[in-house]
């Protein structure tokens, strides 16, 4: 084959290629848009949340994971304005509220209350960060993150998702976060990556969507005598 004949021939296999790309790209594009189109109509039309809730700590240096069972109560809102009530009851009990941006958080087991902003290290640490980002609208998404499409995965074995990929858009207390979100535009699980690459999952299951709840449910009653650790 002449040197003629090989530059052309390399020419078309790449110009394939980048069509390809191109093509497979779009497609992604297309598929995200009604991902978060999806999203944005569920997000509008949720009022309120309870939930059952599994969380998973890894620490990937040790290899070693915590798990926690409780209860969730959400209202969305936009940006601090979204409010929280979280219920761990395995291993421990703990109480978790976040109500316009500040965050109350109790162990009863040692009388110990903790308090302060919602983006604080304490309250990404008791759960915060992941349903924050769990219960943002599109347009906070879009405006914080670089979303990207990833594929379709099925979660606990038989709920179908899609999966994405924020990565912050400015420094952040972690590397990235992942979401799936259901059929529904729903997202129901999510994961956040940190710096250390240790690992934060939520998944959330037997979901009860706008039923009455009532807001007193968000404030977290501190028994006489209980520590105050402002944080």
């Amino acid at each position: 084959m002449s040197k003629f004949l090989k530059a052309g021939f390399s020419i078309f296999v790449l110009t394939l290629i980048f069509n390809g790309f191109a093509v497979t790209e779009t497609k992604a594009q297309g598929i995200l848009n009604e991902i978060l189109k999806r999203m944005d109509s569920h997000y509008k039309l949720l009022r309120s949340l309870k939930a059952d809730i599994k969380r998973v700590k890894t620490d990937t240096t040790l290899g070693e994971s915590d798990e926690y069972m409780g209860n969730l109560v959400l209202l969305p809102g936009k940006g601090r304005n979204f409010s929280v009530r979280l219920d761990w009851n395995k291993p421990k009990e703990e109480k978790l509220s976040i109500v316009n941006g500040q965050y109350v958080a109790y162990v009863p087991s040692i009388k110990r209350a903790y308090t302060g902003s919602s983006s604080s290290a304490k309250a990404s640490e008791k759960g915060g960060n992941v349903l924050k980002i769990m219960s943002m609208s599109k347009e906070e998404l879009k405006a914080n993150y670089d979303i990207q499409y990833i594929g379709q995965e099925q979660v606990t074995g038989a709920i179908q998702t899609w999966h994405l990929k924020l990565t912050p858009k400015t420094k952040a207390s972690y590397k990235f976060a992942e979401l799936w979100v259901d059929g529904n535009g729903m997202p129901i699980q999510a994961k956040v990556v940190g710096l250390n690459n240790d690992t934060d999952e939520v998944l959330i299951s037997n979901l009860q969507k706008n039923v009455s709840i009532d807001g007193s449910i968000f404030s977290i009653n501190l028994p006489k005598g209980t520590e105050l650790v402002k944080g």
